[in-house]
């Protein structure tokens, strides 16, 4: 009976030691780990803070459309920002922001009744709102036309030009409601080109939003197999967005936020919210099968896929910070809109979503398609498609490069500059208004350049301009409201403000006049910018890419595969410009995306566009050599980090990469020229990054330098911190 006892007691004993409780055995693994265990720990705390978050930033976020800013398109300094602060400040706000209201009547003239009645009813709708300064009637030989059936009322500006974007939103439809009886009426000018292009890019992002949910849906299903596991990226997608928008309603009212910001970070929080998901769910689903709790799951995903999202979040921030030193305020807005919205996927991933892994535990599974339940997290479809590019690397090299820098090839003729009127639609009041002044007083009227010199230099300056190549005539000088003592002339040019040849008339008037003389206007507002825009590209281009392979460095302690992800993600964005300089400067394709081209690219395009593809383009390579790395670190097998990180992460790289195809291909439908350039070029660029560089050209590189891949000096491994990808 004591030997049974104390058989008894030896087996407690072993029980005891041998099979503790899961929650009482301490998490391994580094800080990402420790963090998800505590997140899967304490749902009920992790839901009510972010409900708490969302509901705080959610009031703010159902206004955020019509809070934020629509304009701030100028380089901040330049001599065109100065004249329109002299202009609004000496000459009753007759800038670049003043709004020109046209009115026309095929049978009336100025001097009638009836048009006297409109452009009355014009000026007492304008004159009660403070926004607006000094209102001008229509001028023989200056806003009239020479038949007298066309005039401009011109009421200047007396805000900020976001705060004219407004007023014209505020006021066009009772301006456009006082039209009838045979006279037209349309605002026009650079206020009314923003508030009606801003309505016009709202819709157009609100239709390509209401596409891709569903097609982005479909994918989820068919990637993940269960329909669960399909709404967490989703979820978290717009948790983000919520938080976003209400940061930046918020935001703006500290600093004007471009309205613009919203729109990429909506698209942004989309396509990155779902790549982090999907790699984390993927991950979360396989760990599934090793753990002993889905804390510990968590744990192990956090500590593995989790570094490579922290990684790609960081290196989307750091690309997208090179644009904030473009002295623009909508170009460094926008870059602020999305790296936002960024931030709140990144913490929501880092937070809410191992939380409610956690909460779900194997219910992350639940709703699963027949298929799914056979599905492995090593694929045996890209374990042998990684099996091929180790045994044939050359021929696959060779290929992808011919592919990339043939596409590529083409960039070197692009050519960039700001939007013409066609970006706008045809029905827009505002180009119908601007289409109408060019038939009236001539195709350089909507784009008078504006001149302020000292009035001492009054005619000196006025004949100086009149013998520029390329003016058609110029106002006499106006004296200012103020005793400034300085005078404003109108030069008009001879050509459309978009036409190549306004560059010229510009330089050559800067060049020609007093050298105190100062040379603005909307035209000249734009090739302000677009001078910034080029000035600033090279800076950004070589910020972007030391930053970007120094984070790739310090991730992967491996210079050599670091510099090959780096430069092969370069290769990827020329490709994907080249593309675009067919489509959008050639016109390939053109009558089938029905859009008319402008022989160029819009100027903000390089800067911005080339910001978001390598950032999309490193999100990828971060997400195959980090799994390559973790199974090199396993194995100490390049061959094995080549194919089984192509076979862990290939399935999750080519789900995410239709995600982000389908939302930005869905833009493609949108109307306005922008944001159709933006989801062609974009949704390009993941095409091309994923199947050929991502999926082709790095494992192959992978597998040509084997081990050297890996290397690194010792004095450079002592230098930087230690990242291992390999849950211990």
């Amino acid at each position: 009976m004591k030997g049974v006892r104390v058989s008894n007691r030896s087996n407690y004993s072993r029980t005891a030691v041998a099979e503790p409780p899961p929650s009482s055995v301490p998490i391994t693994g580094g800080l990402l780990a420790r963090l998800g265990a505590a997140m899967a720990g304490h749902t009920r705390i992790v839901f009510g803070v972010w409900l708490l978050v969302l509901v705080a930033l959610g009031a703010a976020a159902p206004s955020v459309f019509n809070s934020l800013a629509g304009a701030g398109w100028q380089a901040d300094g330049s001599q065109s920002v100065q004249v329109r602060e002299l202009a609004q400040q000496h000459f009753g706000g007759n800038s670049s922001a003043a709004v020109q209201v046209v009115v026309h009547s095929d049978t009336a003239t100025v001097a009638d009744p009836a048009m006297r009645h409109v452009l009355d009813g014009v000026r007492a709708e304008l004159s009660g709102d403070a926004r607006f300064g000094a209102i001008v009637d229509p001028q023989p030989g200056m806003t009239i036309s020479p038949d007298g059936h066309t005039g401009i009322l011109v009421a200047g500006a007396a805000a900020s030009t976001d705060d004219m974007v407004k007023a014209v939103d505020e006021h066009k439809a009772a301006l456009n409601a006082l039209a009838g009886n045979g006279i037209e009426v349309y605002p026009t000018g650079a206020s009314a080109l923003w508030s009606d292009f801003n309505a016009a890019n709202h819709n157009a992002m609100m239709k390509a939003e209401m596409f891709s949910w569903p097609v982005t849906l479909a994918i989820m299903v068919l990637a993940f197999g269960s329909l669960v596991a399909a709404g967490l990226p989703l979820l978290l997608t717009v948790a983000g967005l919520v938080a976003s928008a209400g940061g930046l309603v918020l935001l703006n009212h500290v600093t004007p936020i471009s309205v613009w910001a919203m729109n990429f970070a909506m698209m942004f929080a989309l396509a990155l919210g779902i790549d982090y998901a999907l790699f984390l769910v993927a991950r979360y689903r396989d760990a599934l099968t090793r753990a002993a709790d889905p804390r510990r799951a968590v744990a192990e995903t956090m500590d593995t896929a989790g570094k490579a999202v922290v990684l790609s979040g960081l290196t989307v921030l750091v690309s997208l910070s090179a644009v904030l030193i473009v002295p623009a305020p909508a170009v460094r807005t926008m870059a602020v809109g999305i790296m936002l919205s960024v931030a709140f996927v990144l913490i929501a991933t880092l937070t809410l979503l191992p939380a409610t892994l956690g909460a779900l535990g194997t219910k992350v599974n639940a709703g699963a398609l027949p298929y799914a339940k056979r599905q492995q997290h090593r694929s045996p479809r890209f374990a042998r498609w990684g099996q091929l590019l180790h045994d044939r690397p050359w021929p696959f090299a060779i290929g992808a490069l011919i592919v990339l820098v043939a596409l590529a090839i083409p960039v070197f003729g692009l050519k960039v500059a700001m939007p013409s009127i066609q970006v706008v639609p045809e029905s827009a009041p505002v180009r119908q208004g601007y289409e109408l002044v060019q038939r009236q007083l001539g195709a350089g009227a909507p784009g008078a350049l504006q001149i302020i010199a000292p009035a001492g230099e009054a005619e000196a300056t006025a004949r100086a301009a009149a013998g520029v190549d390329g003016v058609a005539m110029v106002t006499p000088p106006q004296p200012a409201a103020d005793d400034s003592g300085l005078v404003m002339m109108q030069a008009l040019p001879k050509v459309d403000p978009s036409d190549a040849r306004m560059g010229t008339i510009l330089d050559d008037l800067r060049h020609q006049l007093p050298d105190r003389a100062l040379v603005g206007g909307a035209p000249a507002e734009n090739l302000d910018l677009q001078q910034a825009l080029n000035h600033y590209l090279p800076i950004i281009v070589g910020v972007i890419l030391v930053l970007g392979f120094a984070l790739l460095l310090v991730a992967l302690q491996a210079p050599l595969i670091a510099g090959l992800g780096t430069l092969v993600s370069l290769l990827s964005t020329g490709a994907a410009f080249g593309v675009a300089k067919l489509i959008f400067q050639d016109g390939h394709g053109a009558g089938l995306l029905g859009f008319h081209p402008q022989g160029f690219l819009d100027g903000w395009g390089p800067v911005f566009f080339f910001a978001m593809i390598f950032a999309i383009a490193m999100d990828y390579t971060v997400f195959l050599l980090a799994t390559a790395k973790e199974h090199y670190e396993r194995t100490g097998d390049p061959e094995a980090a080549q194919i089984d990180g192509l076979a862990h992460s290939g399935r999750v790289i080519f789900a995410a990469a239709a995600v982000m195809v389908a939302v930005f291909f869905t833009f493609a439908l949108a109307d306005p020229l922008p944001p159709k350039e933006m989801g062609i070029i974009l949704g390009v660029a993941v095409l091309l990054d994923a199947v050929v560089v991502r999926l082709v050209l790095l494992p192959v590189l992978l597998r040509l330098t084997a081990h050297g891949a890996w290397w690194s000096p010792r004095w450079l491994r002592n230098i930087l911190p230690n990242i291992n990808f390999a849950h211990h």
